[in-house]
Parts: C-alpha cells; sequence; structure tokens
C-alpha cells in the first residue's frame, strides 16, 4: 500500500492549470524529493494534499484512504502534517507553547479555548523539542530564535503530530551553509515509519536525502526516477538545469 498516491490531480487559477493532471505515487517510508523551477506547481501541488486548497479534478489517498474531500484537521487525523514555505509560528510564545498548541490539535480539547493545557501537554512538547536539540531552549520566545532554530521548530511541530506522511515545503530555503548541514541530518534522522515528502527549489542541495525524484515543470511531472536517472534525463537538464 502506497503511503501517499495522487491520481490525476488538476487545479487552473483563472483557467490556467497550475496542477495539470499529476499522478504520484509515494511508498511507505519513502523519501522523496519534488523538485522544479518557480512556477513549476510544487506548493500548489502540496495545498492539494493537505486540503488548503481544492482540486478541479483528481484523488489523493493517504494509506489506502480517500482523503480528496477532508478538510485539513480531518488529513491530520489521517496522519498528514507539513510545514511550510514561510515560517508559520507564534513569535511571541515560547518553543514549548508553540509545540503544545500542535499537540492540542489532535485532542478534542482543541474545541474548548477555556480549557488550559495539561501538564503532559508541556512534557511531550519537551520530548519533541529534544528531538530537534532545542529542548534547553524550552522556555524561550521563538521571536529570540536564528532563522534555523525557527526551521527546526516548525518540523518539531509537524512531528509532534506523529505523522505517517510528513510533507516538508523547502525547509533549507535561506538557511546557512551550517544550517542547512544541521537540518538535512534533522530530516535524515526522522526514523522509516514516517514517510517523507520534500520539496526544493535548489535541486543540488537535498538530492541526497531522496530515494526518488519527481520533477514538476508547469504543474506536470516530466521526470520521475532516482538520483541517476533524473540526473542523467535530458528533460531534467533542458528544463530544470537550463542547458
Amino acid at each position: 500500500m502506497a503511503a501517499l498516491h495522487v491520481q490525476g490531480l488538476k487545479k487552473a487559477f483563472g483557467g490556467l492549470p497550475a496542477i495539470n493532471d499529476v499522478t504520484l505515487e509515494v511508498a511507505a517510508g519513502e523519501r522523496r524529493l519534488i523538485i522544479g523551477p518557480n512556477g513549476a506547481g510544487k506548493t500548489t501541488l502540496f495545498n492539494l494534499i493537505t486540503g488548503d486548497l481544492s482540486p478541479n479534478a483528481g484523488s489523493i489517498s493517504v494509506l489506502g484512504e480517500d482523503i480528496t474531500r477532508l478538510l485539513p484537521h480531518r488529513r491530520a487525523h489521517r496522519g498528514l502534517a507539513r510545514t511550510y514555505q514561510i515560517i508559520t509560528l507564534f513569535p511571541r510564545d515560547t518553543l514549548e507553547h508553540n509545540i503544545a498548541l500542535a499537540l492540542l490539535g489532535l485532542t478534542k480539547a482543541r474545541w474548548d479555548v477555556f480549557r488550559g493545557f495539561s501538564k503532559h501537554f508541556y512534557d511531550d512538547a519537551k520530548e519533541v523539542l529534544a528531538r530537534v536539540g532545542l529542548d534547553h531552549l524550552a522556555q524561550r520566545p521563538i521571536s529570540e530564535l536564528a532563522y534555523g532554530e525557527k526551521r527546526r521548530v516548525e518540523i518539531a511541530m509537524a512531528l509532534a503530530q506523529k505523522p505517517r506522511v510528513l510533507l516538508l515545503d523547502e525547509p533549507l530555503a535561506g538557511l546557512s551553509r551550517e544550517e542547512r548541514a544541521s537540518i538535512k541530518q534533522l530530516i535524515a534522522s526522522i526514523p522509516r515509519d514516517t514517510t517523507v515528502v520534500m520539496i526544493e527549489h535548489d535541486m543540488d542541495t537535498a538530492l541526497d536525502l531522496a530515494d526518488r525524484i519527481t520533477v514538476l515543470h508547469y504543474g506536470r511531472v516530466i521526470v520521475e526516477g532516482t538520483r541517476a536517472e533524473v540526473v542523467a534525463d535530458p528533460k531534467t537538464r533542458e528544463v530544470y538545469l537550463g542547458h
């Protein structure tokens, strides 16, 4: 059974296709890299998978269950989590409070705004922060963190939901060389019971993280295969590498 299966997905804006008949199958435990130039439709594809956008046609399944019409929070309960290209954290709150909010989102208590956080939420939050090497900063507000540390917190928030399928939208963007190496090490350490699908604009930055690679161009899959197959394909050189 595939961890993620996308079949014939289409999405148009103003009559122009942003995603055009995309079919994608990601095996359980796989590390899939989705690359392509600006405007290829990478983030739009993620937004369709997570329910932030609705498709014009096609279907999306996670672990064999059709989630095409489910609301985003229902998809999270089915084991889907993601990070965003633009960091979406609460800067005035502490690291552990941001993580606790992610944990609260998976419980019925999320609907009760008058109910305080139980201690176990913060205990669990500290455990998650330890996984990304930030437990020593648990009481620090997000606003005091370096950019690379904020990326770690966002990944921690996604991991807190114990996803079966984790979508990472350009987690290496804007990082220094040292920060990129650190985040890549963190991604590589995620256990294989979580399937990871990662978007990256810079192909060279993340090639070594992938089992298989999908190249998008103008909303279509133009190449898919192993690292060697994708790099060697003339279509990749033509539309992505520019020669």
